[in-house]
């Protein structure tokens, strides 16, 4: 009968601490003002064939009235000599949840910013600040119900910001790309 009490303070205690780890590390997170700014740098992304394909990469982080906008461009200088530049701009509102925010990407008809619709073929995307991550996850459903998830991660660093990015789809790796964005 002692022993079980023993172990159901221990259990308590246990849970107490993992709570109070949990809080402080919310009350560390950073502010979205942390990563507003401009950044640019380059990497070798590794292709499913096992080859490596140069890229530009550019952030603009910037506040916004509701929340705050994420552009960036990709620019991937191909084998064959060509050129494809890719350029996206997405503006985030806060949700009810601490530091997660809702992609506003379309209006509905009463005029407020709403989610793209993932049954309909578009991107799912919502983005969460964690510690000194800002991370953006995109989900995609294809016409035959399977899907397609990329993260990224962008990491404060002294210098500007640690860039993560992954793509999976139906639950396989297909690309990653780790390299550092400078602040301009």
């Amino acid at each position: 009968m002692r022993s079980a009490a023993i172990t159901r303070m221990k259990s308590l205690a246990v849970s107490v601490l993992v709570g109070l780890i949990l809080l402080a590390r919310a009350a560390a997170a950073a502010d979205v003002a942390d990563f507003v700014g401009d950044y640019t740098g380059s990497a070798e992304m590794l292709r499913s064939d096992g080859t490596l394909e140069a890229r530009d990469m550019s952030v603009s982080i910037s506040e916004t009235r509701n929340g705050f906008n994420v552009s960036w461009t990709t620019v991937a200088f191909k084998h064959d000599g060509r050129v494809k530049e890719q350029a996206f701009s997405i503006d985030f509102i806060p949700t009810d949840r601490s530091d997660v925010f809702s992609a506003a990407m379309k209006r509905n008809v009463f005029g407020h910013e709403v989610q793209l619709d993932p049954m309909k073929g578009e991107p799912f995307v919502w983005g969460r600040i964690w510690g000194d991550t800002l991370t953006i996850y995109s989900l995609f459903i294809d016409d035959e119900g399977g899907y397609e998830m990329q993260q990224f991660d962008r990491t404060l660093t002294k210098d500007g910001l640690d860039l993560n990015f992954s793509r999976v789809r139906e639950g396989v790796p297909e690309r990653s790309i780790n390299t550092m964005l400078k602040k301009k």
